[in-house]
């Protein structure tokens, strides 16, 4: 803030104390005010703000178009969202859940051993049956959760020299998938 915002009688704050006043003098980057309370203090521009009377106010209203707000508030904001490309007549991969849930119908009997290594088994024979039928790329939704299950799936998977593995597309799964990609020999 520069000095050529204030002018004598302008009504300030202070802006650290719990202070007004009216400017009395402006030397340079020093303003002299008279308090509220009848006391003369100087301080430094940057520490004072200009108070806005109720006629600044009523000018700075009078200068807002309310037809152009209200017709901009009225035209929908149309956001696109992104979608995957896929190459004409690509088969989208097949998508496994890994959620206890979808493995069997009551889950409520089970340790978490258990199903951890419920879930590992079936992650298991979807990888076998992809290999065996050389299935480009598989999708496993596991979830966030502690990450435990996402954890086994990496050490298992890993163990495999033919595949390599990433997270899923965040877009469409978020943080709780793995992509699993299978190398082709022929």
């Amino acid at each position: 803030m520069t000095m050529n915002n204030f002018k004598i009688g302008d009504q300030v704050s202070v802006l650290d104390d719990d202070m007004d006043g009216v400017v009395s003098e402006i030397k340079g980057d020093k303003i002299t005010i008279e308090t509220t309370d009848g006391f003369t203090m100087t301080y430094f521009v940057n520490q004072l703000v200009k108070n806005l009377n109720s006629s600044d106010l009523s000018g700075r209203i009078k200068s807002f178009n309310a037809q152009k707000i209200q017709q901009e508030k009225e035209v929908p904001i149309k956001h696109k969202q992104p979608t995957a490309v896929r190459q004409k007549g690509e088969i989208p991969p097949p998508e496994f859940d890994l959620h206890i849930e979808k493995l069997v119908k009551n889950p409520k009997m089970m340790s978490n051993y258990q199903i951890l290594n419920l879930q590992i088994e079936t992650a298991q024979r979807h990888i076998e049956f992809a290999l065996r039928n050389r299935i480009p790329k598989i999708v496993f939704i596991h979830g966030v959760g502690e990450g435990v299950l996402k954890a086994d799936l990496d050490a298992m998977l890993s163990r495999y020299d033919q595949i390599t593995f990433q997270d899923a597309n965040y877009q469409k799964y978020g943080v709780g998938a793995t992509e699993v990609y299978f190398k082709q020999t022929k």
